[in-house]
């Protein structure tokens, strides 16, 4: 039987709908969540009127890349944050990927004080910044969360649609991290949380 190139169309548009859409249902099953966190935390900056002022990308699942993890040694050292107060982290490992076609790396990071508490101990953090910051995004960067356990066979799948903005983004009063240099991408990262869509007050950004 003689397969046409319509035939196969009609076959894979069908399929690549569903992918697109299935991706779509996470990522925003995923912003559900977030939303609901800042109902049910204690210090959260926003109330529930106020969430009606977040605004995001679309999902684009080309922002969801495989990534090299590579694992290092680092030394304690101290993170700035907009409030002028320092948080002890650790580089815990590398993430090497391409975003569109371009080489970037990002660091890992791990918070002293999360890993003394057992509920939290394998937590990780990945501040950063893109060429969307103060113009799309917040200025002050964007972090991702993710856990060791997420980290398989040195690989980690780094997906920038559930990049979110840090509470200073919200209000000022809190110690948010500023993502170190080693975490500047040289793209544009349209993807994840956007700029706060509400007139307020923000942490001065250095």
């Amino acid at each position: 039987m003689k397969i046409t190139f319509n035939t196969l169309l009609l076959f894979f548009l069908p399929v690549s709908f569903c992918l697109a859409q299935s991706f779509a249902d996470e990522t925003n099953k995923f912003r559900d969540h977030y939303k609901n966190e800042f109902l049910t935390t204690g210090n959260s900056p926003l109330k529930k009127e106020d969430l009606a002022y977040l605004r995001f990308y679309e999902p684009d699942s080309t922002f969801k890349v495989e990534a090299r993890f590579e694992k290092v040694k680092g030394q304690p050292f101290e993170m700035p944050t907009y409030s002028g107060i320092n948080k002890t982290y650790v580089r815990y490992g590398i993430l090497k990927f391409r975003v569109n076609g371009k080489r970037q790396t990002l660091t890992v990071y791990r918070s002293l004080s999360l890993q003394a508490n057992a509920k939290y101990k394998d937590y990780l953090f990945v501040p950063f910044k893109d060429k969307t910051n103060g113009i799309e995004s917040y200025g002050g960067g964007r972090y991702i969360d993710l856990k060791t356990t997420d980290i398989k066979d040195d690989t980690y799948v780094l997906d920038f649609n559930k990049a979110y903005n840090p509470y200073c983004a919200y209000s000022i009063g809190f110690n948010c991290p500023i993502p170190p240099s080693a975490n500047h991408l040289s793209v544009a990262i349209y993807a994840g949380e956007k700029k706060f869509a509400k007139e307020h007050e923000e942490a001065s950004l250095k």
